[in-house]
């Protein structure tokens, strides 16, 4: 009979290391891809792409081209009203592009980096801001 309470398993950390690297490669692309989306999405609204790379200045140029007040900027810093005001933002994005609340809460809020590829690359339009 086998005595399986002292037997220890160890991780190898080469392979450790090995799946740390495809995971963080992983979440490059994937954020490369959202810049690229949004970059593209900012050009059709009128906006400069490079916007997409920036820290809190993305947003405004998000609430400039859906309309809203630019202190809404100031709403993302309340933890769970960002979570709203954010699917607010999707869901006006959409629209100002022409999509529909499903995609604006599938594509761009749940998905935004598919989303805004879809917008960015696709053959949607930027069609104005719905008025507020």
């Amino acid at each position: 009979m086998t005595d399986y309470s002292t037997t220890t398993t160890t991780v190898d950390s080469g392979a450790m290391g090995m799946v740390l690297a495809i995971y963080w490669i992983l979440i490059l692309i994937l954020a490369a891809l959202a810049i690229a989306g949004m970059w593209k999405t900012f050009a059709k609204a009128g906006k400069p792409g490079w916007a997409a790379i920036i820290p809190i200045y993305n947003i405004i140029v998000m609430l400039e081209i859906i309309n809203r007040p630019i202190w809404w900027i100031l709403l993302f810093f309340i933890p769970f009203v960002n979570l709203v005001v954010y699917i607010i933002i999707a869901l006006d994005m959409a629209k100002a592009f022409g999509k529909s609340t499903a995609f604006g809460i599938f594509g761009l809020w749940l998905f935004s980096f598919i989303g805004y590829l879809m917008l960015g690359f696709g053959s949607a339009k930027y069609v104005g801001a719905p008025n507020k």
